[in-house]
């Protein structure tokens, strides 16, 4: 069997840490190539630029072995287009993250990371989204990152479905395991509000405030095993 051709996107733009770790961990199963948006996109979830051109640029990214591109669009236009135009074939698997951020529960549904991973199921590319909620590299990640990939790069998928894992924020060494097969928790454990800001001149701003009630959630959730230290793994399906 030829070796493994991985496409490696992110939402938080080319540069961030985490895509770097996830590029390198993932040149131990395959050929790598990197196409990722040249800024951060953010939640920006299943958004492609069917109207308007997106510009490519090679990127040095500075890791031996891996070319990578930056793309002027979202995370599912990085995937669309190295799928179908850069590289030199039709991946095998299409790897997002290391997301800054949980992308578990309603997150998902706004989620450039996932929605990177979405596309390349819905080209029929087995995808797996990472994310955790670290700025930079964690030690739980990197711990637990390289036996997870091994895990679940070869589990299959049914159609339009992807991995979703998720690191906790905690030291490796206070990681209670990992919690397969959990389910995407519903509503109910969010509070989002908006602050409100009249300008000098009479603009009206508001500006999201976050909040997630933590101890709502049942067991057997993605936010409960975060919750409790756990790394979680799920499915999320696109479309049907």
């Amino acid at each position: 069997m030829s070796e493994k051709l991985i496409l490696v996107t992110n939402d938080d733009g080319i540069d961030a840490p985490g895509i770097r770790l996830l590029a390198q961990t993932a040149k131990e199963f395959g050929t790598v190539y990197v196409v990722a948006p040249d800024s951060a996109q953010s939640a920006m979830s299943h958004r492609v630029s069917y109207f308007k051109p997106v510009e490519v640029k090679d990127h040095d990214f500075g890791i031996e072995g891996i070319k990578a591109f930056s793309v002027s669009g979202s995370p599912a236009d990085c995937v669309r287009v190295g799928a179908l135009k850069l590289l030199p074939r039709k991946p095998d698997v299409v790897l997002s993250g290391i997301n800054y951020g949980y992308n578990i529960s309603g997150d998902i549904q706004y989620s450039g990371t996932a929605s990177a991973a979405l596309e390349g199921a819905f080209l029929g590319i087995h995808s797996i989204a990472f994310s955790h909620e670290a700025c930079d590299v964690h030690e739980t990640t990197e711990k637990f990152l390289k036996e997870l990939m091994a895990e679940y790069i070869n589990v299959p998928l049914k159609e339009n479905t992807i991995w979703n894992i998720n690191f906790p924020d905690c030291k490796a060494s206070e990681c209670k395991g990992i919690k397969r097969n959990v389910r995407v928790a519903y509503d109910g454990f969010y509070d989002d509000s908006y602050k409100e800001e009249i300008t000098a001149d009479g603009r009206r701003i508001l500006e999201v405030v976050a909040g997630r009630h933590w101890e709502r959630c049942p067991e057997g959730t993605d936010v409960a095993a975060i919750r409790d230290g756990y790394i979680s793994v799920g499915t999320v399906t696109n479309v049907m």
